[in-house]
């Protein structure tokens, strides 16, 4: 079969203000290791046979997807969104694309900005994904939940025939604390990780019976795009006429081809300091500093600290110290999750 990577790069990361911006979110970042994070998301499928990505991003992002891509040494089909509609639509004209490729072609659908830390794990659940969506099935990976999280949306498995592969019973929100104890009580729920495998053939179908018009000009706006030089320019006429909607909604709360693979390898969508905190390393009092050469800590524990200027933390616990060229940052810990508010507020 043919497996083609098709990678969602249309977010704007706000939760990570002042780090990650509107002309350089956190995708195109180095927040966990030396390469950024979507070079990260193409380089963890080494351990497969995979066709070259399709990227679907921002026109004003072209060029640093393009370089990033080279820097790995990787070829990419760079399709260019006029305007954002969330990710069924996006997926849409991504599937339109992997069929030029091959009538047959698998796509295994990824965010660009996630951290798996177990990349072999990883690569076999793709692997048992893409067997079974040569069956027709719509593929989606829930993480096996370390914590009751009120930050992410969850997915149901229901019944399963060789303990691998489980029906997919429902999506549902992100739920209050106490409704997600009982989630991680039941032990049927996991975190809706936003990633799918199915075949293009297949995903284009169930759109088509449920949303006739996205799928009609996704391909119009697909058959009618521009190339220029490495990248596509999908046709703006027709995708903005669609009603923006998410693949969850759009698809997979609907079809009756709906599976879930479950996955324990490491997960973070790092949509947060906090996150950013937890996964990197921290010195013998939690700090996670990243430039070491400058910063001072005395009695201060539990803090994450990325600054230009030579900095000092004092006495202070749980708190998140950020400086770029033109902004600072200082919240709580547990506030961080508000950033993207004060990156509104500021744009």
């Amino acid at each position: 079969m043919t497996i083609i990577p098709v990678i969602l790069s249309g977010g704007s990361g706000t939760r990570l203000w002042p780090m990650s911006v509107a002309d350089k979110p956190k995708q195109f970042l180095s927040l966990v290791g030396k390469e950024t994070m979507i070079q990260q998301t193409l380089l963890r499928l080494d351990g497969l046979d995979v066709a070259d990505p399709i990227i679907i991003c921002n026109q004003a992002h072209r060029f640093i997807v393009a370089q990033q891509m080279e820097e790995i040494g990787r070829k990419a089909k760079i399709l260019l969104e006029p305007l954002a509609r969330n990710t069924a639509p996006a997926i849409a004209v991504g599937a339109w694309q992997a069929l030029v490729s091959d009538r047959d072609a698998v796509m295994v659908v990824l965010p660009s900005d996630h951290v798996i830390q177990n990349r072999e794990a990883f690569c076999k659940a793709v692997k048992a994904a893409a067997e079974e969506a040569v069956k027709g099935s719509l593929v989606t990976f829930g993480i096996v939940p370390t914590m009751p999280h009120t930050g992410y949306g969850y997915v149901k498995a229901g019944s399963s025939a060789d303990g691998t592969v489980f029906d997919l019973d429902k999506f549902v929100e992100k739920p209050d604390l106490e409704t997600a104890k009982k989630y991680l009580a039941e032990g049927t729920y996991s975190w809706n990780s936003g990633m799918f495998v199915f075949k293009a053939e297949s995903f284009l179908k169930e759109l088509e019976s449920f949303e006739p018009e996205m799928t009609a000009l996704s391909k119009k706006a697909f058959e009618v795009s521009e190339k220029d030089a490495d990248f596509v320019r999908i046709n703006k006429d027709a995708f903005e006429q669609i009603k923006g909607n998410s693949i969850d909604y759009a698809v997979m709360e609907k079809t009756k081809n709906g599976k879930i693979i479950k996955l324990d390898v490491g997960w973070d969508d790092v949509g947060s300091y906090t996150a950013l905190h937890q996964i990197n390393g921290k010195d013998e009092a939690g700090n996670v500093v990243c430039c070491l050469d400058k910063t001072a800590i005395i009695d201060a524990k539990g803090n994450y600290v990325n600054t230009k200027k030579k900095t000092a933390l004092i006495g202070v616990e749980n708190l998140v110290v950020v400086e770029t060229n033109d902004a600072v940052l200082v919240c709580t810990m547990e506030k961080s999750q508000d950033v993207k508010k004060a990156a509104e507020l500021l744009k």
